[in-house]
Parts: structure tokens; sequence; C-alpha cells
């Protein structure tokens, strides 16, 4: 099933107050990745010497962290930190794929205030980090004619030029989609957002192997009015910015 957005019913509904912030690297440098010890921490040699960085990503990424791989690394400026540095992106078959599970959110904070995101119609303000219900979502819009959230999930898989997420079962997502679909029930506009943390996609779908749970609630939610978007992202050794739309196959 392909999706297609209608957000022409709205509600006037209170506005809802949240935070603003913005994510930046700072100094990058290469490295070539040993081992994963755990979720968080990877063994890395850079410049010769082998360093246990963090990783900004707790998804399985088994088809990235391969022996070998190059990857880039963010400096911390934290002198008291355990690791000195933190893993974002890996060399995938010459492109880089950004991996930092936090920047998505920041890309699309900065998408969706310059106007990026056509779908969700002419934006007035928008804020990070809003509660609603159960859920935090990851944006909360204001339109001129009525309110909205997004909910931001990134993707690093990619097989055959098909983006798909997740690459673990997230019953997090699953309660994130289900409520937004009741957000939109009661008014609100209503998005989820993948965005694919890499260049080379032609397609997203759900990775229904993976986690039947979500793509049956993705599915639903769309047919509720929940407006299933992705965008594939350009990835330099310094940064990330959401750039073109892919088509969705729920």
């Amino acid at each position: 099933m392909k999706t297609r957005c209608n957000h022409e019913r709205w509600l006037q509904v209170p506005a809802i107050k949240g935070s603003e912030s913005r994510l930046k690297y700072g100094q990058v440098v290469h490295g070539w990745f040993y081992a994963r010890l755990n979720r968080f921490i990877a063994e890395v040699f850079v410049g010769g010497v082998k360093e246990r960085v963090h990783i900004k990503n707790t998804g399985r990424l088994r088809e990235l962290l391969l022996p070998d791989a190059e990857v880039l690394l963010e400096v911390s400026g934290n002198p008291s930190r355990q690791t000195r540095y933190s893993l974002i992106a890996v060399n995938k078959e010459g492109r880089w794929v950004n991996i930092d599970s936090q920047a998505p959110n920041a890309a699309a904070f900065e998408a969706v205030q310059a106007g990026k995101v056509p779908e969700l119609g002419h934006i007035i303000s928008v804020k990070r980090e809003v509660t609603y219900g159960d859920s935090r979502f990851d944006l909360y819009y204001e339109h001129d004619r009525g309110q909205g959230f997004v909910e931001v999930k990134g993707v690093t898989l990619e097989q055959e030029g098909v983006a798909m997420f997740p690459d673990a079962p997230t019953a997090r997502g699953t309660k994130h989609v289900l409520e937004m679909a009741r957000a939109v029930r009661e008014g609100y506009a209503g998005a989820i957002l993948f965005l694919v943390q890499m260049k080379g996609c032609h397609t997203f779908t759900p990775h229904r192997q993976m986690d039947e749970a979500l793509a049956d609630a993705l599915l639903e939610a769309s047919r509720e009015g929940v407006c299933i978007l992705a965008y594939d992202a350009r990835v330099t050794e310094d940064g990330l910015w959401l750039d073109q739309p892919l088509p969705v196959i729920l």
C-alpha cells in the first residue's frame, strides 16, 4: 500500500509548550572499526591506537559495524567522560551512513522549521520534545489551520536500495505510532517521519519480518489519517541534512 497524506481535517486545539534544541558536531576524526563490546561501547582504531568509543545508537547495526569498516568519530569536549570519542557514521560501499540516533531529530526540526517538509503545510512555529498522553513526540508544530505532531525515526538499515525500519524490535516505536493515531482522532494533525540517514535508497518500507506489530500499527495509523513520510539525507563528514522524499510502501 502506497501512502498519501491528507491533513484537510483540522480542529482548533490548545497549543502545548515544549523545548527547542539543536545537535551540532564539533571536531570529527576518522577511524577503523574493530569490535562492538556491548550496545553502547565499541573498539575503534584511531591513528593506529585502539580506543573504546561510545556508540550513539543502540540498534543492532549488524550490516554496518563490520571489522575494518571506516568510521567517523566526534571528539568529546568533556575531559571527565570515560570515552573520548562518539561513533557517528560508517562508510558503507563508498557512502557515509550516519548512525547518530540524535541527528534525525535535529535535522527534522531544522527542515520543518524551514518549511522543507511540504506535506505538513505552511508552518507557523515548531517546538521539540512535547508530551502528549503517555508519549513524548519529537516535534509539535502550529499551522494556520491548527496544530500537529511529528514523530521522527532514524533509519540506518538498507537492503538493495530499500530503506527499512526497525533493525531490532521496538515496542516503544509501536506505542508512539498508536499514540499518534489517537492524537489524530482527537483533532491534531499527525505524522511519522522516517529519516533515512544516507543517500542511495529508492523506497522506504517497514521491516515487517523484524517487527510485525510496528508494521501493522503503521498501516492502521495511515488509514486513520496519520501521515507516514520518508526522506533521505545528505550525509557529510560533519553533518546530516534532510534531502528528498522517498515513496513509502506499507
